[in-house]
């Protein structure tokens, strides 16, 4: 038989097609997610624009789906409701800046208890600005694993947006906006990550890490926009931070982006083995970089600070803070004073401030109208090492307690240039007590070794 190449070709290109129409023709029939893998609300009753409360039909919706083991598609539209239980296994589904459900009163939105594995995307939570319970959350999830909360949107909260009590799982991609008190919180977490999220105006804080007592956490806050943090409450630093970690261990903040807060970009208080690393900050108005309180271990690199009352400060010896690796950040713009509130005696325009156990290495700080670095605090002092930094134009350069009690320090090799009053100098806590320790004949400490510093 004589086959010709065009014939072959022909046959092909028809079978090809036929095939094609074949497929399209299955995907048509297949398309509806919610007639093979899920439930449509709708056939609950459930209606989108309706100005009656849809709160028991979307709880019917809720419950039916979740024992069916099944998502539920909430179409566009608003929905307004009451506190909806989430059961195990809810997984609600909307169509992102689409789907709304507008809250009329209650504890809560949505709210979990033991409920693992639920998840949520795609939803509008309005809060309405209803005035939430203390410790309440728009969404509010206790006991909960492997929960995940994607690409929905948390606005108008009369109390906290999202509220975690012992949960693991992820809170990724999600914007929270017009927060009354915090935008995330979360209590005792059991594995959390809080990712690429945006957070723009809260009235407490942005992301609180928590625990009831000092002990191991692990929650990574990576990739996070936040903005617009006020200090609402007042206080002298609990509340105006974008990130704020109490108590929590080896804890990850890293890759932030944090912009405008009335204190702290990222606080550490008691929390062990932190890192606070690759965040850019600006426009904050107390400490940018703050590791606090009883810690031990803080590595902070590789920060940019533009405009903050101090850059980085890892303190309180006294409560048994200490050990820290302070590198390769870029701190700059310092202002001369820190927010009403704060203790009167409390120093601003620093550039680095250290205690104990401490290396402060590869560091720039330029514009501090105080000092760029300062080791130690009186006699809180101890074993720290200050090489290889670049100061520029800062009122002091290097201040180094040399009062009675303070531990060592090693200031060498750093680079710094426009400190009128002295490249390295002796200090009484902030007071300045002895010429510049590095010029010719200057008078010598046995604890504090200076040496090879390039000056000008």
């Amino acid at each position: 038989m004589d086959l010709h190449r065009r014939h072959l070709l022909t046959a092909s290109g028809a079978g090809l097609a036929a095939g094609a129409f074949a497929v399209s023709s299955d995907a048509a029939r297949a398309a509806p997610l919610t007639s093979t893998l899920g439930r449509d609300a709708t056939q609950y009753g459930v209606r989108a624009n309706s100005q009656d409360d849809q709160t028991r039909a979307l709880q019917r919706a809720i419950d039916e789906a979740a024992r069916a083991q099944a998502p539920l598609a909430l179409p566009p539209g608003n929905y307004r409701t009451g506190m909806l239980r989430l059961a195990r296994g809810s997984h609600i589904i909307g169509v992102r800046g689409a789907t709304t459900l507008t809250f009329s009163g209650g504890a809560s939105l949505l709210s979990g208890e033991g409920a693992d594995y639920v998840s949520l995307s795609g939803l509008t939570l309005d809060g309405n600005f209803a005035k939430l319970p203390p410790r309440r959350g728009l969404l509010h999830m206790v006991q909960a694993r492997e929960l995940r909360i994607i690409d929905c949107i948390v606005s108008n909260s009369g109390g906290a947006g999202i509220w975690l009590d012992n949960a693991a799982g992820a809170i990724t991609g999600n914007t929270l906006t017009n927060i009354a008190t915090t935008a995330i919180v979360s209590f005792d977490a059991q594995g959390l990550i809080v990712a690429q999220n945006t957070i723009s105006g809260a009235s407490s804080n942005g992301i609180e890490i928590l625990r009831t007592a000092i002990g191991d956490d692990g929650t990574q806050v990576i990739d996070n926009r936040i903005e617009d943090i006020k200090a609402g409450p007042g206080g002298s630093g609990q509340y105006g931070n974008a990130i704020n970690a109490y108590r929590a261990g080896n804890v990850i903040v890293s890759g932030n982006r944090i912009r405008n807060c009335d204190y702290s970009a990222v606080r550490g208080n008691s929390a062990s083995n932190i890192h606070i690393t690759g965040n850019s900050v600006s426009s904050v108005r107390e400490v940018a970089l703050y590791s606090e309180f009883a810690f031990e271990a803080a590595v902070i690199a590789n920060n940019t600070v533009d405009g903050a009352a101090l850059g980085v400060s890892v303190c309180n010896f006294n409560e048994g803070g200490r050990i820290a690796v302070v590198q390769g950040n870029i701190i700059r713009n310092l202002i001369p004073k820190r927010p009403i509130g704060t203790a009167p005696d409390d120093d601003a325009g620093i550039g680095i401030y250290i205690e104990a156990d401490a290396s402060v290495t590869g560091n720039v700080v330029e514009n501090a109208p105080s000092f760029g670095v300062i080791a130690g605090w009186g006699k809180y002092l101890r074993d720290v090492a200050i090489t290889g930094n670049v100061v520029r134009n800062s009122f002091i350069g290097i201040g180094v307690s040399v009062a009675p009690g303070a531990g060592t320090a090693l200031v060498n090799n750093n680079m710094i240039s426009g400190a009128p009053r002295g490249a390295v100098v002796g200090l009484d806590h902030a007071k300045p007590v002895t010429p510049d320790l590095t010029a010719d004949g200057a008078q010598r400490y046995q604890q504090v070794a200076v040496s090879g510093n390039t000056v000008r």
